[in-house]
Parts: C-alpha cells; structure tokens; sequence
C-alpha cells in the first residue's frame, strides 16, 4: 500500500469522529453556552479525540469498520464527552 492510499484510509477512518465532535461543539454554541467554558474548537478537539478511541475500540472489538454499534457509541461517546468539556453539568 502507497503512503498516500494509506493516508486516504486514515482520513476516511476518522472522518465520522470529526463531523460528529465539531457538530456536538457547534450544537453546544446554539443550545446553551455556559461561562467559563472553552472555545468551539478546543471542545470539537476533545470530542474528536474521544470519537476517535471509540472508533478505534469498535474497530479491535468488533473486528471490522463500519459497525453500526460503533457509530451509536461515537454519538453517544461524543454528546457526554460534550456535555463534560462544555461544564453542562455545573449549575
């Protein structure tokens, strides 16, 4: 495999933890800012760190990409990892 097919492969891997942690980091812009939290893009950071395990860890456990349950977990990984980094849970 080229450097650059195996580039694209690594793009296209992590491209669904990108989209989903920047939209949860631009949905918590719209829905409710809280003071004292970080910027948009240090939380869609976060986020796509954590998208981006998760779909790791559906990639060994299930043994293939693309697992619908691994697409459930990143949604649901990245809405907490949200709620966490945006301090939602403070008062």
């Amino acid at each position: 495999m080229s450097l650059l097919a195996l580039l694209n492969h690594l793009l296209n891997f992590v491209a669904p933890a990108l989209a989903v942690g920047f939209m949860c980091a631009l949905a918590g812009r719209v829905f409710g800012r809280r003071a004292g939290a970080p910027a948009w893009w240090i939380q869609g950071a976060v986020n796509f760190g954590v998208g981006t395990l998760v779909l790791l860890a559906g990639l060994v456990f299930s043994g293939r990409d693309g697992a619908m349950i691994t697409y459930a977990a990143l949604v649901l990984a990245c809405a907490t990892s949200q709620w966490t980094v945006s301090k939602s849970w403070q008062k």
